[in-house]
């Protein structure tokens, strides 16, 4: 008996699943699989067995310094507030590590601050959520779905208690949450951007986009940072006392003279970096003190070697390859502290640490085995972040993610290829200790040699999703034109990275002199690259255009009437650019508030002194003192799903006219005789089921499954997916941040797909309603890329990549496709041309989706399996229902021939 699904039908809609031809039955493992040394595994299965844990050890007594320093200065008493938390964070030191700290004592924790924004954890009876959710900064976090395995704390158990749906809070700490919380009621970024945004014009409009999730949430109080590569030059080059001595000879330049910020900023920067000294210093002790309770000659030995580095460490340059690795574990966790971020990306780290590395090598101090167990190390320090944000923002958006991107490849200073023997040792360290964190990226160029890429395909091959392969020459054409009015030159221009997922952001490269011999190390020179109008469901907008400005799942109206008949397929194009524009420019205004409210209110002091120019400005990140600062963005999600929408419309509406907009608004309302997705419990198209009045609309929902789709080579869909991207990537440039910069389009959708698809009807492509968009910017609809990965990379290419900061290409393979040695070259074939067409970035999945489907069933079988979501790797358990859906849904590439 068939039981209604919409899969029943795949065939006869054209939908299809697979490409080429599956050669087996059985379930197809990885390749490629490898295993981390035994001090390291014993970190893995300890860190499998932890759950994302709330410390408020920082919260409280950042809180209180902040409190006892009311009327002073706002960057000292931010500073003063930092260090105070630093000094008081309890060490700990876990057997078997070689790099140490962290952001709590908990081995994967995280806290909140509450001096950003506080609603979203409060209980919901509290007056603080209540106006959140009126206001609509809550209603992502309704429609969010986490995955219940892993470490994540979903629901209250015993004596924890379940905050904003991941993190663990042990019930005494609860009444200090509370009172933390409130002590910023009124005070918050979030609570003082929101007085004030008020005053925009359009701002109701503004909490009409945010309730009905047009818009995804708020940059300026939730993720103020991030997205951007940090800069670890500094620390390297003069170490802590350097720079505070730096910072004071210059506080003697400036005091009492014109632009008195400058004094103000250099004095921060030093209370500041005492409170990390302090840090530091304290682990210092605790390893100390375990060396002299350890029994086991080589747990002690370690013990005192760590003491000893962090001593070191504590006031003075790296003198190794492990001291210059802890002191950029150090800095980064330190910045993470300082707000509340995700995407700190390291950047090209075995590019900045190669001089210590080769030097250790060549002196014998190192050897490649004890290189890979560091690197090892590094990957589980990595994994072990967090970040404490609302349901909306961390499951949501971020899947828990953090988006610690590590770029290997790319260009060195004069133009040749960068990729050294160290960056080799991170990609296998990465196939032994396959872990989310951190994510690779290769900077693909044709200067890179052969060795490095096929090194690439075999991490690719073993499943992990990473590295994606980024075009480096499309993407230092987006930086060179960017920030071409700031000063952006070639030689320069080289020195990018990703920040975040794939976030393009500016770099610079700055000397070290290490025994005699001079290298130029690249660092991130631009502020957060993605902190402007946080995630516009364009599918969603286009629903807005059919329905007159009114919100059909909430009965609200969002906008205006548009004032247009829809008798054209160009009004409805003409209509759906106008509600774009409104939604674009309501939210970038309200956005440039909420971050002028942040960078008064908590000012950025870590970030600051560690990012080219500021420490030479004598100005924070908030004041422009990095050197590029173009860096607001718009992005979108789901233009896949809108641009099939389009071609729907136009080609059965209004050319053929098969149907009327009349009746599609009819079978749309009656999601074309299918249940909601929430009903039935799965959110991929295939699994959809049939209400008993399905054939009365089973007509329409053909003539919309079989329109033209994007993805196939088609020039009728590519040639509106084309004026779709150009329209968008130009229309970005028309709107300005807070530091009158023009914002540029951004093209990703991390986990957005899920929840806007949650929140979206089912609409003119055949998509069904609850049901996940196309996932990334460049993927096909799940199913409807018929003609293969050549098709595939044709339609993507049909507009210019380097017009925005990224874009997005997810691919599923089955492994069996790119066994052996063979299937390795056939697979770096096909990146290359991709890369060659033009297209920005693409990353692959090597796995067989039987295994998905028992995975899903039996998750405990499957704790350390993990997939390529959308820019980033996570745990397979972790990731909410949806997400798995749309994974498993996506077309899946066979041998062919």
């Amino acid at each position: 008996m068939p039981d209604n699904k919409m899969n029943d039908d795949v065939d006869e809609c054209g939908l299809f699943f697979q490409y080429g031809e599956r050669k087996s039955k059985d379930v197809k493992g990885r390749e490629i699989e490898k295993k981390p040394s035994q001090r390291v595994q014993k970190i893995r299965d300890l860190y499998f067995k932890t759950s994302s844990s709330v410390s408020m050890e920082f919260p409280h007594w950042y809180t209180r310094r902040w409190m006892e320093l009311e009327g002073d200065i706002p960057i000292i008493r931010r500073a003063e507030a930092i260090k105070s938390a630093f000094k008081h964070l309890t060490p700990a030191i876990f057997p078997g590590e070689l790099l140490v700290m962290g952001k709590t004592h908990y081995l994967r924790g995280s806290y909140p601050m509450p001096w950003l924004s506080g609603s979203y954890f409060m209980s919901k009876e509290d007056d603080m959520y209540k106006e959140a959710l009126e206001a609509g900064k809550l209603s992502a976090d309704e429609v969010t779905k986490w995955g219940a395995g892993g470490g994540n704390v979903t629901e209250s158990v015993g004596n924890i208690l379940s905050v904003a749906g991941k993190f663990g809070l042990r019930k005494e700490e609860l009444p200090i949450l509370i009172r933390t919380a409130k002590a910023w009621k009124n005070r918050s970024v979030e609570d003082i951007g929101s007085r004030y945004e008020k005053m925009v014009p359009e701002y109701k409009e503004k909490e009409s986009i945010m309730r009905s999730v047009i818009c995804m949430f708020d940059s300026g109080y939730t993720l103020p940072q991030g997205r951007e590569v940090i800069n670890y030059y500094y620390p390297l080059k003069y170490g802590i006392d350097g720079i505070i001595d730096y910072c004071k000879d210059k506080i003697g330049e400036v005091a009492g003279k014109p632009d008195m910020d400058r004094l103000y900023f250099y004095q921060a920067v030093v209370i500041g970096i005492e409170g990390i000294k302090s840090w530091i210093l304290n682990h210092a002790k605790e390893a100390r003190r375990l060396a002299e309770k350890e029994h086991d000659e080589k747990q002690r030995k370690e013990y005192a070697e760590i003491a000893e580095i962090m001593e070191w460490i504590s006031s003075k340059p790296p003198r190794t390859f492990r001291d210059a690795l802890q002191i950029c574990w150090t800095f980064h966790t330190a910045v993470l502290n300082e707000d509340c971020i995700s995407g700190m990306s390291p950047g090209r780290l075995g590019a900045i640490l190669y001089p210590w590395w080769k030097n250790d090598m060549d002196n014998g101090t190192l050897t490649k085995e004890s290189t890979m167990e560091l690197l090892e190390c590094m990957r589980m320090k990595f994994t072990e972040l967090d970040c404490f944000a609302s349901m909306g923002v961390v499951g949501g958006v971020l899947s828990g993610n953090t988006f610690n991107n590590l770029c290997i490849g790319g260009l060195d200073k004069n133009g040749q290829s960068s990729a050294n023997e160290l960056e080799m040792l991170i990609l296998e360290s990465a196939m032994t200790c396959a872990t989310p964190q951190p994510t690779l990226s290769i900077l693909y160029d044709e200067k890179l040699p052969e060795d490095i890429l096929m090194k690439s395909v075999e991490c690719t091959k073993t499943g992990t999703g990473y590295p994606a392969w980024i075009n480096n020459q499309t993407a230092m054409e987006f930086i060179m034109n960017n920030y071409q009015d700031e000063g952006m030159t070639l030689e320069e221009a080289r020195s990018w990275s990703i920040g975040g997922c794939l976030e393009s952001s500016a770099g610079t490269w700055l000397p070290i002199d290490l025994d005699g011999k001079e290298y130029w190390i690249p660092g991130g020179a631009g502020t957060a690259t993605s902190v402007g109008v946080h995630f516009i469901g364009v599918p969603k907008s286009l629903e807005l255009v059919l329905y007159d400005g009114m919100d059909p799942r909430t009965g609200e109206r969002v906008f205006p009437s548009h004032g247009y008949k829809l008798d054209t397929y160009e009004e409805v194009w003409e209509a759906f650019q106008k509600y774009f524009r409104e939604t674009v420019k309501v939210l970038c205004l309200c956005n440039n508030i909420q971050h002028d409210a942040w960078r008064k209110i908590t000012p950025p002091v870590i970030n600051s002194f560690l990012k080219p120019d500021c420490l030479t400005n004598g100005k924070d990140i908030g004041q422009m003192g990095s050197r590029y600062n173009t860096t607001f963005n718009v992005e979108t999600c789901g233009g896949v799903n809108l641009v099939n929408s389009l071609a729907s419309l136009k080609k059965n509406v209004y050319e053929e006219k098969l149907f009327t907009l009349a009746e599609l608004k009819n079978a749309i309302d009656n999601n074309f005789g299918y249940k909601h997705a929430d009903e039935v419990g799965s959110y991929s198209l295939t699994e959809q089921k049939k209400s008993p009045e399905a054939k009365k609309w089973a007509r329409i929902h053909k003539l919309c499954l079989n329109a033209p789709k994007y993805g196939n080579d088609d020039p009728y869909v590519d040639d509106i997916f084309e004026k779709w991207e150009s329209w968008f990537c130009d229309m970005c440039h028309d709107y300005t941040s807070l530091y009158d910069k023009p914002l540029y389009a951004c093209q990703i959708s991390v986990s957005t797909h899920g929840p806007m698809g949650a929140v979206t009807l089912a609409s003119a492509d055949g998509r069904l309603s609850g049901t996940t968009f196309a996932d990334a910017s460049m993927s096909a609809y799940p199913g409807t890329d018929r003609n293969g990965p050549y098709a595939l990379f044709n339609s993507a290419t049909c507009w210019d990549h380097s017009k925005s900061q990224n874009t997005q290409l997810n691919m599923k393979i089955h492994p069996s496709a790119v066994e052996g040695r063979e299937g390795a070259r056939k697979l770096l074939e096909l990146i290359r041309a991709y890369m060659r067409r033009g297209g920005f970035h693409v990353q692959f999945n090597i796995v067989d989706s039987r295994m998905l489907k028992d995975a899903q069933a039996n998750p405990d079988k499957f704790r350390g399996l993990m997939v390529r979501v959308a820019g980033f790797t996570q745990y397979w358990v972790e990731l909410g229902k949806p997400i798995q859906d749309e994974i498993i849904a996506r077309t899946e590439y066979e041998k062919t021939g």
